[in-house]
């Protein structure tokens, strides 16, 4: 039987977040870039010296791709053989301001070497990045619709089907002109 939870202190969740950053091979610089919450704020949670607000446990369960009930929970769980992410559970960038949706696909313990997103762009939308670290490419394959890549200077339409391979260490954007929904398959290769 567990002792009960004192109602007058928060769960310490800095041990668990540790444990389950390292298990997936995660740097503090890399789950600050991901979760977007900052290095100094994760090492103070980690240390117990501060307690994360809804908003960032939300963030870092997110990030980790776990429920945020796991963050607060000291249980811990058997590594599972098989790991389904249920759809609810896919950490999602919403660009609802640029008209895109970036739903992450990758596991975390990746991110900042291989990256793969599901890319969904409304009529008119467009992903505008900056350029990525030297040597960083890109390979997007249209799922649905067309999408247009512009590149530096060069501009190319993808049909349904069409994989385009890019450098991604310039700017780079990529538009849904057409008038229906786009989707997209996106990889980032890190190098």
């Amino acid at each position: 039987m567990k002792p009960p939870v004192s109602s007058n202190s928060p769960p310490e969740v800095g041990a668990t977040l540790q444990r389950m950053r390292l298990a997936r091979g995660l740097t503090l610089e890399d789950l600050s870039r991901i979760a977007g919450v900052s290095k100094s704020m994760l090492s103070q949670i980690e240390r117990e010296k501060a307690n994360p607000t809804i908003a960032i446990t939300w963030r870092l369960a997110n990030a980790l791709g776990v429920a945020i009930g796991e963050l607060l929970s000291a249980d811990t769980r058997p590594v599972e053989t098989i790991r389904v992410v249920d759809a609810h559970e896919t950490p999602t960038l919403p660009g609802a301001h640029a008209g895109y949706v970036l739903r992450i696909l990758g596991p975390m313990d990746l991110a900042g070497k291989y990256e793969w997103y599901e890319l969904t762009l409304a009529p008119g939308g467009e992903l505008a990045s900056q350029a990525h670290d030297p040597g960083t490419s890109e390979h997007m394959t249209v799922l649905h619709g067309t999408m247009e890549l512009e590149v530096g200077s060069d501009k190319k339409k993808i049909k349904l089907g069409g994989t385009a391979r890019y450098p991604a260490d310039q700017n780079h954007v990529i538009r849904n002109a057409g008038k229906t929904e786009a989707k997209a398959l996106l990889v980032v290769v890190h190098r």
